[in-house]
């Protein structure tokens, strides 16, 4: 896996909407503040001033920004605004030929996952994590994105769960939201999972639908032989145990029960306000015990 160069102060961020819209130029005011904050000089890009029905802006006009971005030598890390969705109908029209020339960190979560995954393909490291609107709105993941823009080190912990499985393991990571790992199957952009610490998030699905899901990845052979899980932020879900048979955390349980890998429940990342982020490709330390899990990220 290829890292681009960690930044520091005086570099530029370039700032794009490859999926879909915000709302209000307000949205975004806070993040753009925290980072020239940061030392960074913001590069604004199209798309955060458009629209097209449920996108900031056409297809065309999308991949025209992000292509933009990634061509720049001077930008070293493109920064989504926001997830939604529109970043499926792009990826593919996007030449990295000058981003080997000059790999730069991109940043997003959710829709963005997809783009991320494909980074992974090609092998380059890349950030889940935090946008520009989500900026400044908690300290504990603005930060963490500044540490690790940075080249810091980190350690996330969280607290005992009835379906952690106990163990330690060093290895990469790799994952995102569930929805978007799925629909990579069969794709450029599939997920590789062998032999890495796998995460995964996800909002607004419905209990079976989250299973239907797993399965896809389970059938795939996505869950097994994997390094360890951590399971992220499952939020605004549909649907009821009663009605399933089954919460989130025993969907997941059932479907991961035959490995042996040690599996950290309440990892904090997913469409919450702490949303803590995490580079794909970096070797993380995952201990999991009676007392809890912990992740680290040495530098």
């Amino acid at each position: 896996m290829l890292f681009p160069p960690y930044l520091k102060a005086g570099d530029k961020v370039g700032i794009i909407a490859p999926a879909g819209p915000i709302e209000y130029p307000q949205d975004i005011e806070e993040g753009l503040r925290v980072l020239r904050s940061w030392g960074l000089e913001v590069v604004m890009g199209r798309t955060p001033s458009l629209k097209h029905f449920q996108f900031a802006g056409t297809d065309e006009e999308r991949t025209f920004d992000l292509q933009t971005m990634l061509d720049d030598p001077e930008i070293r890390s493109v920064i989504a605004v926001r997830g939604g969705y529109g970043t499926s109908r792009i990826v593919d029209r996007i030449d990295f030929t000058r981003f080997y020339e000059s790999p730069k960190w991109l940043v997003g979560f959710s829709d963005i996952t997809l783009l991320l995954s494909h980074l992974a393909r090609l092998g380059y490291a890349s950030i889940h994590g935090p946008m520009v609107k989500h900026l400044g709105r908690e300290d504990h993941p603005t930060e963490c994105l500044r540490a690790l823009l940075f080249g810091e080190a980190l350690t996330y912990e969280m607290e005992p769960h009835p379906f952690n499985r106990f163990g330690s393991v060093t290895a990469p990571l790799c994952g995102g939201n569930l929805c978007l790992l799925a629909h990579s199957l069969g794709s450029p952009s599939e997920i590789e999972t062998e032999g890495k610490i796998l995460f995964l998030e996800d909002v607004g699905e419905r209990l079976y639908n989250i299973d239907r899901m797993l399965w896809q990845l389970r059938r795939a052979g996505k869950l097994e032989n994997l390094a360890g899980m951590m399971v992220g932020q499952f939020t605004e879900t549909t649907g009821t145990p009663a009605g399933f048979g089954m919460d989130v955390d025993e969907i997941i349980a059932e479907h991961i029960k035959e490995n042996s890998y040690p599996v950290a429940y309440g990892l904090p990342v997913g469409h919450v306000r702490d949303n803590r982020p995490l580079m794909i490709g970096q070797t993380a330390e995952l201990q999991v015990s009676s007392e809890g899990a912990a992740v680290s990220f040495p530098v």
